[in-house]
């Protein structure tokens, strides 16, 4: 059940590259967890300087399932956001190269849509043969990587640390939960779970 769900849900948000158009993310405020899949998706983000973006879930109970940041910043700079599911300002993704641009962001809508209009400008049968040769680049390791990353999503919640997370945040809500992911406590609690199991 799971996987159809989240399968579902990565076919969704990968529209938005396979689509024929260029897609353009807008980002305000934040683009977390499956935000964060959304924006990535498209073919450029442009960002106000202290949204945020990042995948926590990452820390507990989720994987990115459509796999887009290693394509987007490498191996290691993947590494380091989906190992520590930390949030990064616009002006910071802008800075490891996961998103085109940061801007204040009372220049975000006047900087899209002077992006758009220029791209607007090119002729679409053009667009779509430079964006087929360039997503060419990795759809092939990239559609192995989705069906991984979905497979592991669903692992992830049914995981010890995946049911304990979901059970404290039925108990004490999902804020309490957070909480305690992020906490040095943390550590020793899953600790004791594993062992029960193991």
């Amino acid at each position: 059940m799971d996987y159809a769900m989240m399968k579902e849900n990565t076919d969704c948000f990968s529209e938005l590259f396979h689509s024929h158009k260029p897609t353009i993310a807008q980002v305000h405020g934040a683009a977390v967890a499956g935000g964060s899949d959304i924006a990535l998706c498209c073919d450029l983000v442009v960002m106000g300087t202290n949204a945020r973006i990042g995948y926590p879930p990452s820390r507990v109970w989720g994987c990115p399932t459509t796999a887009m940041w290693a394509y987007r910043i490498g191996v290691e700079k993947a590494k380091r956001m989906l190992f520590t599911g930390d949030l990064i300002s616009g002006a910071e993704a802008a800075e490891m190269g996961l998103i085109l641009k940061a801007v204040p962001e009372g220049e975000l809508e006047e900087t899209v849509t002077l992006l758009a209009s220029r791209i607007a400008s090119v002729p679409q049968n053009q667009l779509w043969m430079q964006k087929q040769v360039i997503n060419g680049f990795i759809e092939g390791p990239l559609l192995r990587s989705q069906k991984l990353s979905t497979i592991f999503d669903g692992i992830t919640r049914n995981s010890p640390e995946g049911v304990a997370f979901q059970e404290l945040s039925k108990d004490k809500g999902f804020k309490a939960a957070i909480q305690e992911r992020d906490s040095p406590a943390r550590s020793e609690r899953y600790r004791k779970v594993w062992k029960s199991v193991l």
